[in-house]
């Protein structure tokens, strides 16, 4: 079970990744077009790598929960 949990949780990681990933080219996008400046997209980039970083700790920690709950049986 406790390799399940761990499968999961790193496909939940792979699709953050994925979402900023997304992000981030529609943001090198908009910087190409001129709709935003260079300043603006490194801030953009910033906030997205900060608010990725926060969910993979959330997956970590639930994660690590899972385990100790499934430890337990």
């Amino acid at each position: 079970f406790i390799k399940k949990a761990r499968s999961e949780a790193e496909s939940a990681k792979i699709s953050v990744r994925n979402a900023r990933r997304d992000i981030l080219s529609d943001v090198k996008e908009l910087h190409k077009n001129k709709d935003i400046t260079e300043d603006d997209e490194r801030k953009i980039q910033d906030e997205v790598q900060k608010i990725t970083d926060k969910y993979i700790k959330q997956v970590d920690e639930a994660l690590g929960t899972k385990e100790v709950d499934l430890m337990e049986i």
